[in-house]
C-alpha cells in the first residue's frame, strides 16, 4: 500500500491516533470486560486481556508523544527553529524518555529480561562517532537498539530505515525531524538509497551514532532464499555460497554500508545481534507467545577504524565474515545462551 504524503499524514494520521487514544481509554472498562470474558474461551493465561492492554498502552504512548512534539514544534516558533542544535537536543531527549517509558512497560507487562553482553562502545571507541551494523528479526529489535543507543550509551542515532515505518504517526513526525532517511525497497531506487546513506553519515560528530540494518529487513526463511537467489541472479556465486551457509540471517546487502564506511572515516563500527524476539514479526506471534517470559540477548562487538579493511571487495567480505560470525552467535544463543 503506497505511504501517503507527508501533508496528508499530519492532517489525518496523527489527529486520528490521538483521537483513537481517548476513545480507547473512556470505553477501556467495556473492552476489558469483553477481553476477560473471551480470555476461557483461547489457550493462554488471561491472552485476551493482556493484548488488550499491550495494545493500548502502545496507542497512548503513541499518541502522548504527538502532544509533547506538537508543543515542541510550537516552541520552535510553528517548526521555524525545529532544526536547531538546541532542539534537536531536545527530540533526543523527549525520544529517550518516551524510550524509556516504552522499555518499563515492556520489561514489566511481557515479563522481558534484557542483556547485554559484550564490549561497550563507549568504552571500546571513545569520543568518536560509530557505526552501529545490526541484523534484523523484528521490530522489537529497532525499539531496543535505539533504547540503549539514547538512554544507555547517551549517543544520538541518525538511523536508516524502512519507508513503510512512516505509517506510525509518531515515528513518522519525531525521526523525521531529526537526522534520519526513510529508505523505500526495491531495485529501482538503490543506487539513490546507496547516495542518501553516504550524506546521512557525513559530518558525524562524537556522540553521534549511524544506524543501519545491511539485510533490509526482518529474517524469514522465504527471504533468506530469495536473497540467495538474488546474489545467483547478479552472478555472485561465491557470496550466495556463503550465505547459503548462513541459516539464521539473511545476506547482507553491502551499498549502503560501504557508502557509510567512505562517508565516516573516521568512525568506528559496532556490530550487534540479538536474538529472543526472532519469531516475533507480526500480532500473530505476539498473540500466540503471550505471556513471553524471554530472554533478550543483544551482543556488541567494536572494531576500531584502523581495522576496517581499505578496499571495496576487502569491506564487502569483511562484512560477510562478520555476517557469518553472527549467524553462529545466534544459533548458540537462540534457544538459551551458551556463553558470552
Amino acid at each position: 500500500m503506497p505511504l501517503p504524503p507527508r501533508w496528508l499524514r499530519r492532517l489525518l494520521l496523527a489527529p486520528g491516533v490521538v483521537l483513537l487514544a481517548v476513545a480507547v481509554v473512556t470505553t477501556l472498562p467495556a473492552w476489558a470486560l469483553l477481553a476477560l470474558a473471551a480470555s476461557p474461551l483461547v489457550p493462554g493465561r488471561l491472552r485476551p486481556l493482556r493484548l488488550l492492554w499491550i495494545g493500548t498502552v502502545y496507542l497512548v504512548w503513541d499518541a502522548a508523544a504527538l502532544l509533547a512534539l506538537f508543543a515542541l514544534w510550537l516552541a520552535a516558533g510553528f517548526g521555524a527553529r525545529k532544526r536547531s542544535p538546541g532542539f534537536q537536543r531536545a527530540h533526543y531527549r523527549l525520544a529517550g524518555w518516551f524510550l524509556r517509558v516504552l522499555f518499563w512497560h515492556s520489561r514489566w507487562a511481557l515479563r522481558l529480561r534484557i542483556d547485554v553482553t559484550g564490549a561497550d562502545p563507549d568504552v571500546a571507541l571513545p569520543d568518536r562517532p560509530e557505526l552501529v551494523i545490526c541484523r534484523h528479526a523484528g521490530p522489537g529489535d529497532s525499539f531496543i537498539l535505539i533504547h540503549a543507543l539514547v538512554n544507555w550509551f547517551h549517543r544520538e542515532p541518525r538511523i536508516v530505515l524502512k519507508e513503510s515505518l512512516q505509517w506510525d504517526p509518531a515515528i513518522d513526525v519525531l525521526l523525521n525531524r531529526l537526522p534520519n532517511r526513510f529508505i523505500a525497497p526495491g531495485p529501482d531506487g538503490r543506487e539513490a538509497a546507496v547516495a542518501q546513506i553516504g550524506r546521512l553519515a557525513a559530518d558525524l560528530d562524537d556522540d553521534d551514532a549511524f544506524v543501519i540494518f545491511p539485510e533490509g529487513g526482518n529474517f524469514t526463511p522465504g527471504r533468506r532464499l530469495r536473497a540467495i537467489a538474488r546474489l545467483r541472479a547478479l552472478g555472485l556465486d561465491r557470496m550466495a555460497s556463503r550465505a547459503e551457509r548462513m541459516r539464521h540471517v539473511l545476506a547482507p546487502q553491502p551499498g549502503g554500508l560501504l557508502a557509510a564506511l567512505d562517508a565516516a572515516p573516521q568512525a568506528g563500527v559496532v556490530f550487534v545481534a540479538h536474538t529472543g524476539l526472532d519469531r516475533m514479526l507480526t500480532v500473530t506471534d505476539v498473540w500466540r507467545e503471550l505471556p513471553m517470559d524471554k530472554r533478550i540477548v543483544m551482543r556488541f562487538w567494536s572494531v576500531p577504524p584502523e581495522e576496517i579493511p581499505a578496499g571495496q571487495q576487502e569491506r564487502i567480505e569483511w562484512l560477510f565474515d562478520w555476517w557469518a560470525r553472527i549467524d553462529r552467535w545466534i544459533a548458540a544463543h537462540r534457544d538459551g545462551p551458551a556463553g558470552g
